[in-house]
């Protein structure tokens, strides 16, 4: 086995990110949580979501928090996943640690 696999999971999505398959979404999160101290999601080039996407996303940092566990992206989110949490108000309302999590911003001085 991989020695990196044995520290973290990374999941990689499918192109459509929505209500649709937000419940499967939910599971492999959950199933990763129970495994894993760190989970690394990749979103998709030109992947298509909408809020609940977001929300899901949202949900799972803060579950991983709870747990003592690290949940990221590996890359800041970009194309149809900005354009919604612009359109939801997210962006704006950003504090430090949501600009490094979704937008991968580090504290500068």
């Amino acid at each position: 086995m991989d020695t990196k696999k044995q520290y973290y999971e990374s999941i990689n999505l499918p192109d459509v990110l929505g209500i649709r398959n937000v419940s499967e979404l939910y599971s492999k999160f959950n199933d990763a949580f129970h495994s894993r101290d760190t989970i690394i999601v990749s979103i998709p080039e030109g992947a298509e979501a909408d809020l609940s996407f977001v929300q899901l996303i949202e949900s799972s940092r803060r579950q991983a928090k709870s747990r003592g566990k690290t949940f990221n992206l590996s890359s800041p989110a970009n194309g149809s996943v900005l354009k919604v949490l612009e359109r939801a108000g997210f962006i704006e309302s950003f504090d430090q640690e949501d600009a490094n999590f979704w937008l991968h911003k580090e504290v500068t001085l």
